[in-house]
């Protein structure tokens, strides 16, 4: 029964894709079946929609998601209409999204669900503490359209990535890319006392000098930084951006003489967005990236089938990557239920 005793040693779980049609729902659907299997009550939800029978971008057949007798799920009023199953109503909630309010709801038979939960992350962890109190044995969260924010450690407790050949037709570029997002997933962790302080930190940048004392740099964004460049280093060389982390910010550090001891300090991995190409000549004149919180990382799934219909060797797209990330692999597909 591959992964589910890991899975269970957390409270929640987000299942976040790196493509469309990496094999997220099917994963899913693995995992709920199996839990399902141990008697397990689960609760679920998404940021977005998910859990149609036809992928509304590229138009191909796609899992639908079941849920049995006892099982609890949130998704807008919409969707709920569509439900193919007996559900008894837990809450309604007052914010709307696009598709109509939000609906917790059990399963009292088992059938057919498409799951839209909430539109950003902030609602979503709001939504995740909400479920908490029907004490489920695990929460599982359905990421949408490649999206990773999910998978913050501020949002679910631990992650599954999958990958596969919506990615590309080859192999050792599936590989190069999921090896990447892998390697931000397992970022040092930048530990001081103030670090609860930081997270509190809501926009722009600021440093934290030798003494872990915290100063604004009155840098809103990374992405303004070119009107401001002389205030980066001002009080020392670890630089907190409270967003997101662009090629930017990481360009400009890279051509400076205190390169090798600079550090740049991000919330979480799902707040990096720099190229690996640049992140890699950051890394390689010693500058480091660290985040605040680090996500647990459970295992990384494959779909070797692309939506365009070619299909990879499974066992050598799963061997590669084991001998390229050192962690366990699973063709969903593959596994006997």
């Amino acid at each position: 029964m591959p992964f589910i005793n890991e899975i269970l040693k957390h409270k929640s779980l987000s299942i976040v894709g790196m493509e469309k049609n990496t094999g997220k729902t099917e994963c899913l659907n693995y995992i709920i079946k199996r839990l399902e299997a141990k008697n397990k009550t689960i609760a679920l939800s998404s940021i977005g929609p998910d859990g149609e029978n036809i992928d509304q971008v590229t138009e191909t057949p796609k899992p639908e998601i079941e849920l049995t007798r006892g099982n609890i799920f949130v998704t807008s009023e919409l969707h709920f209409r569509q439900k193919q199953l007996i559900a008894e109503i837990l809450d309604l909630s007052e914010k709307q999204t696009a598709l109509g309010r939000l609906v917790t709801a059990r399963a009292q038979n088992k059938g057919k669900v498409i799951i839209s939960g909430p539109s950003d992350t902030v609602w979503l962890k709001n939504v995740i503490n909400e479920l908490d109190k029907y004490n489920p044995d695990i929460i599982l969260v359905d990421g949408a359209i490649s999206r990773k924010s999910p998978g913050s450690p501020s949002v679910t407790e631990s992650i599954i990535l999958t990958t596969g050949a919506a990615l590309s037709a080859s192999i050792n570029s599936i590989v190069k890319k999921t090896a990447f997002v892998h390697q931000l997933i397992n970022l040092d962790v930048f530990e001081i006392p103030e670090s609860e302080d930081l997270l509190s930190i809501e926009r722009g940048l600021w440093a934290i000098d030798e003494n872990n004392k915290i100063h604004d740099l009155e840098i809103k964004s990374s992405l303004l930084l070119e009107k401001s460049t002389e205030k980066l280093f001002r009080h020392g060389n670890t630089i907190f951006v409270s967003g997101i982390l662009t090629d930017k910010l990481v360009d400009f550090a890279r051509l400076q003489k205190n390169i090798s001891s600079t550090t740049i300090v991000v919330k979480d991995f799902t707040k990096i967005f720099v190229s690996p190409e640049k992140y890699s000549v950051f890394l390689a004149k010693g500058g480091k990236i660290k985040v605040l919180l680090k996500a647990k990382l459970i295992t990384v799934c494959v779909n070797p089938v692309s939506p365009e219909g070619f299909i990879l060797d499974s066992e050598k797209l799963c061997d590669k990557l084991y001998q390229t990330l050192g962690i366990p692999i699973y063709d969903i597909k593959s596994i006997k239920l």
